[in-house]
């Protein structure tokens, strides 16, 4: 029985980002109770994050349609951010907080405004598809809100330092995409679902657009969690 499609922006779509933003204020209402409830919501989100892969592995192999080897092994940037959201939760890592931060709401939430995906509700890989990237950007927002992470002066340098980790893994999806003929980081060609890119221009031009655009995000993203070190409640980056 062939798998139902998913068509962005569509009332599926709607419903699934409706569902996953009610559940993500739940987890930061959970987690601002503090004590035993905040530790009990923060383990159970890291554990949905390092858990994620392993579930989206088991349902693209209910999948009938043909596939590439683009899910066969992590390293979409959505995969790298839920490994790192998950040990951030549990480790407070600085860099590890930093770049579930600013990759999680730069980068993450552009896959649930513009999924690249193509089968619908109710198979599992739709729900995989969505419960990965909600969790990511859970992540990324519990770890401000909740446990009040900041980034200390000067401001420049958490952006700048999440860039640099950033073109590190723009090298290592190149590689990969060269040996695995794989679309990783969408660096190869633009995904065939409507998204961002289709308005930055041809390949390879759309890349050095991409890279403007997540710089100017990072320092975006820094202005409300910059704070003096005395101010900071959790660990700095």
């Amino acid at each position: 029985m062939p798998e139902p499609d998913f068509a962005p922006f569509s009332f599926q779509h709607g419903m699934a980002a409706l569902v996953g933003a009610v559940v993500l204020a739940a987890f930061l209402l959970l987690g601002r109770r503090g004590g035993r409830c905040e530790q009990i919501t923060r383990a159970t989100l890291a554990f949905i994050n390092l858990a994620v892969f392993g579930l989206s592995q088991w349902a693209w192999s209910k999948v009938t349609r043909e596939i590439g080897m683009d899910n066969a092994v992590p390293l979409h940037l959505c995969d790298i951010a839920a490994f790192l959201a998950g040990f951030a939760l549990i480790t407070g890592n600085r860099t590890l907080t930093l770049l579930t931060y600013f990759w999680g709401l730069a980068g993450t939430i552009q896959g649930i405004l513009t999924p690249a995906i193509e089968i619908g509700f109710p198979h599992p890989a739709a729900f995989s598809f969505f419960i990965h990237h909600f969790a990511v950007i859970t992540a990324a927002i519990y770890l401000p809100v909740v446990s009040g992470w900041r980034i200390e002066s000067p401001l420049w340098r958490s952006p700048i330092k999440a860039f640099a980790w950033l073109n590190v893994y723009v090298v290592v999806a190149v590689v990969a995409n060269l040996i695995l003929d794989t679309n990783y980081g969408f660096l190869a060609k633009k995904p065939d679902n409507p998204s961002l890119l289709d308005q930055l221009g041809p390949h390879p031009g759309y890349i050095i657009w991409l890279e403007l655009i997540a710089l100017g995000l990072f320092f975006l993203l820094a202005l409300p969690i910059h704070s003096r070190p005395s101010k900071a409640r959790g660990s700095s980056a």
